[in-house]
């Protein structure tokens, strides 16, 4: 007598999860056809062979969005772990020789913001390099880059000023005077600011401009953090200057019947020990490349 057979599981490509993760992170369609190198109808025929193989739904789409199901959501975290562990075994045979680990150092804005995104897509081209980060200012960013602890470091710095340190500009973006919306901290005489610590490129940006103006102010709260310097704007404790990519729909700009001096641009720079490794070599490309999509 034969055992009876056991049905087999189906399998699900590599091509599938790969715009899975991609239309999750993506938030919808054409972005992700875009990310795939696929049209939005191959996609959307990808998602529809998923749903069917799986004999439920992976997401909820209406006109203008598309959600992760609770089924996408277990579907998505297993599916990163299958890309990651072929890129890994893969990287072994095709890119052997590129492996090491990377030191890299940033202010907290921008590792918070920023860098979270781009490590994570140089994790997945370069699997075999580790990446290790440190937070801080950049007179501390850049001390510890001088002293071999770090091979390269992320930092703020003027435009066309001379505290760029020799780093190597990636980016620069506006300084604006930030308040919470509806608040009255922009109207108090004197003015009270959030600021950072000596050497920050925003602290002294705003407090020069407060004196060029003769306004007078007061250091009303100070943090090495950003989380600190919203958090006090959000009490209406203060005002701060800060990236106008840093407002959203409670952090705004002060209005104009404030009369707030006008705020410089500042600059995003890279600052590199002098003898990069290849996988330092490799990061710092992957960084540019990051920046230069973002303008």
């Amino acid at each position: 007598m034969n055992a009876p057979s056991v049905p087999s599981i189906p399998l699900l490509e590599l091509d599938l999860l790969r715009t899975l993760v991609a239309i999750a992170e993506t938030g919808n369609f054409s972005s992700a056809a875009e990310a795939v190198h696929r049209t939005p109808s191959a996609v959307s025929m990808q998602v529809k062979k998923i749903e069917e193989l799986l004999g439920r739904p992976v997401f909820l789409r209406d006109s203008r969005s598309v959600r992760l199901t609770a089924d996408g959501e277990v579907l998505l975290e297993h599916g990163r772990r299958v890309l990651a562990l072929n890129r890994e075994v893969i990287s072994r045979f095709v890119t052997p020789d590129l492996a090491g680990e990377v030191r890299v150092g940033a202010f907290d804005d921008i590792a918070e913001r920023l860098l979270p995104g781009m490590l994570r897509r140089f994790a997945q081209s370069h699997p075999c390099i580790t990446v290790s980060v440190v937070v801080g200012d950049t007179n501390f960013l850049t001390s510890q880059v001088k002293e071999g602890r770090l091979d390269m470091a992320l930092i703020a710095c003027s435009c066309g000023g001379d505290d760029t340190y020799g780093s190597e500009i990636l980016m620069q973006e506006q300084l604006v005077w930030a308040t919470v919306a509806g608040g009255v901290a922009a109207e108090q005489d004197p003015l009270p600011v959030s600021v950072w610590e000596d050497g920050c490129a925003w602290r002294t940006a705003g407090i020069s401009g407060l004196d060029a103006q003769g306004r007078a102010w007061r250091i009303a709260f100070q943090s090495a953090h950003i989380s600190g310097q919203k958090a006090a704007i959000l009490a209406d404790l203060a005002v701060a200057p800060l990236p106008v990519s840093a407002l959203d729909g409670k952090i705004i700009e002060a209005k104009p019947k404030c009369d707030l001096p006008p705020l410089p641009k500042y600059a995003l720079g890279l600052y590199m020990t002098k003898d990069p490794s290849a996988p330092v070599r490799a990061a710092a490309d992957h960084l540019r490349a990051s920046f230069l999509r973002r303008g």
